[in-house]
């Protein structure tokens, strides 16, 4: 059965935009867990936008499923906070200061020196480590010589001409994910998933470890409930047959 991880960077982003502790970040992460959530992602980022730092760490020993934390690894106080929590993934992600939201993956070749190095402290520390990549299948052999677990599809390519022409949308990913496979990395995606593309992408990628998605399971939340949101978003996967894991991203 495919693991769904949900993202709830938005969750923390309603809260702060009144300065309470409404909705509850904490509660609404385990209730996640509780309508069937595989796993619970995170994306902190400097400015404290959305998810806080002190959140990361309120939530570790209260998760029961698999916790997943996204982010920029050039940021010293990103690194700090992985090697304290210690998650079960760290998704590297590079994000420039202050961006909106993740909008490329690595440059592997570019950075393979930089990355080799961070990925071998992560996976010293006992992180299973996933770098965010584009549908490139130099990048995907880039990402195999660094010595990371996993690599993340970046997917708003896909989801943004999925409905004009699926079968051309889904090409690059297929082929970037056979050649991971070769390379025997595991195989992540994420951004920009949703209920219409969700199953179409993971039917062609039966092998997909875990897919990321928060933003679009929030939306959808508003008008269908956050239950049975999870659990619609769990059956795309599940109606696909042998896919094996999910992360919902934002």
């Amino acid at each position: 059965m495919t693991k769904l991880s949900v993202n709830i960077n938005k969750i923390a982003t309603l809260r702060n935009a009144r300065g309470g502790n409404n909705p509850d970040l904490i509660k609404m992460a385990l209730d996640a867990e509780a309508f069937g959530a595989d796993g619970i992602t995170v994306h902190p980022r400097p400015d404290e936008r959305h998810i806080r730092y002190k959140d990361v760490r309120d939530l570790k020993p209260l998760l029961t499923t698999e916790f997943n934390i996204e982010g920029n690894c050039r940021e010293q106080k990103f690194i700090d906070l992985v090697l304290e929590v210690k998650p079960h993934q760290v998704t590297l992600v590079p994000d420039a200061t202050g961006q909106l939201t993740s909008d490329h993956g690595w440059d592997t070749i570019q950075y393979k020196d930089y990355l080799t190095d961070i990925i071998r402290t992560f996976k010293k520390a006992g992180i299973r480590v996933s770098i965010f990549v584009d549908p490139d299948e130099k990048m995907v052999e880039g990402a195999a010589v660094t010595g990371t677990d996993r690599i993340e599809l970046y997917t708003e390519s896909y989801a943004r001409n999925f409905l004009s022409d699926k079968e051309k949308a889904i090409a690059p990913f297929v082929k970037a994910a056979e050649h991971a496979r070769e390379l025997g990395l595991g195989l992540n995606a994420g951004h920009d998933l949703d209920l219409k593309n969700l199953n179409y992408f993971s039917s062609q990628i039966p092998w997909l470890d875990e897919v990321s998605i928060g933003h679009a399971i929030i939306c959808d939340a508003l008008y269908l409930g956050f239950e049975n949101t999870i659990q619609l978003y769990k059956r795309q996967l599940a109606m696909q047959g042998d896919v094996q894991s999910v992360i919902i991203n934002s």
